[in-house]
């Protein structure tokens, strides 16, 4: 387990390298941070001033050596556009980012996994087809316009639930949450709805693919031949067999949901990272969407080692050396 670990890490260092490379080019080649920072009415001397004494002179190596440690300590300087601390104001969204993901990530796995098994028990009942109907919609029509048309049913026309912003939050400590007021619940539905649809169309089909091959396999005839009633070769024989590729969607859709959250809060202005990047990059605020880049591949690596992890966990026979056990 240690080996592997470290092995992991290993590649995860080497990922978030490449990525801090890539960061840093936009950092030095994408636009002038200069004019960013300054007037028309400064001088040249002045802006040369400001190169040498923000480091821009010194070589490439220099300055990338220079951007990984200040990375490394989640220290990114200054915004273009807001004139903030990058790293202050990732933070204070980031919560409200992460809290739509994984609820919006909860409600694909509690949804999607139970309809998932019943139309790979069922196949042939109505209710089953009119789960592959949804998942059909689901999987058609793009975030955006599923957001738009939740707005106008249960905001508009319903109004039941609000079409924008976070609602009131709670502020504990240095995490900001909605989960623990009312208007903070019901600001959170149709944005979560919207983010986790897609997922929960994928993980259901999965799922039922899944279990329409397992169900098919000599094992589990032998357990049925052995008397074992319905619900424990379904759930649990069938079920524990195809966990492993659902924990390997869940985990990479998991990093998808906070890296493309970037429509849907924008969508219901959900005031989080998704929605600063956007604006960064409308206005080439350089700095918050290197941040923004290199925050993402890091939980995409974290989420990547978890899931490895897990495989050990649901199915021992998988060896962490990548070989199969005897």
């Amino acid at each position: 387990m240690t080996a592997f670990i470290i092995r992991r890490l290993l590649q995860a260092i080497l990922v978030m390298l490449v990525v801090a490379l890539i960061a840093f080019l936009m950092f030095r080649y994408v636009g002038d941070p200069i004019n960013q920072m300054v007037g028309i009415e400064t001088s040249p001397a002045e802006r040369e001033a400001l190169r040498v004494r923000l480091g821009l002179r010194d070589p490439i190596l220099v300055q990338f050596a220079r951007f990984i440690l200040n990375a490394a300590q989640f220290n990114f300087g200054i915004s273009y556009q807001f004139k903030q601390p990058v790293s202050e104001m990732i933070l204070s969204r980031l919560p409200a980012t992460l809290e739509l993901s994984i609820v919006s990530a909860l409600f694909a796995l509690l949804v999607g996994i139970p309809m998932g098994v019943y139309t790979g028990i069922r196949r042939n009942a109505w209710m089953s087809k009119l789960f592959l109907t949804v998942s059909l919609v689901g999987i058609s029509l793009p975030p955006f316009l599923i957001g738009i048309l939740l707005i106008f049913i249960f905001a508009v026309n319903l109004q039941w639930l609000p079409s924008f912003g976070r609602g009131s939050v709670v502020d504990l400590g240095f995490w900001s949450t909605g989960l623990l007021t009312v208007s903070g619940l019901k600001a959170l539905i149709l944005p979560a709805i919207t983010l986790g649809l897609f997922q929960l169309t994928l993980i259901m089909r999965l799922v039922r693919a899944e279990m329409l091959e397992v169900l098919r396999t000599d094992y589990i005839k032998f357990a049925r031949a052995r008397g074992l009633t319905e619900r424990a070769v379904n759930f649990g024989h069938a079920l524990k067999n195809t966990l492993i590729p659902v924990i390997t969607v869940t985990g990479l859709q998991l990093g998808s949901i906070i890296a493309f959250a970037i429509i849907t809060e924008t969508v219901f202005q959900w005031p989080g990272m998704g929605l600063l990047f956007l604006q960064s990059v409308q206005n080439v605020d350089i700095p918050i969407m290197a941040a923004y880049l290199m925050l993402i591949a890091f939980l995409f690596v974290v989420i990547n080692l978890i899931v490895d992890i897990l495989y050990t966990v649901v199915d021992p026979r998988v060896r962490l050396d990548g070989g199969a056990a005897v």
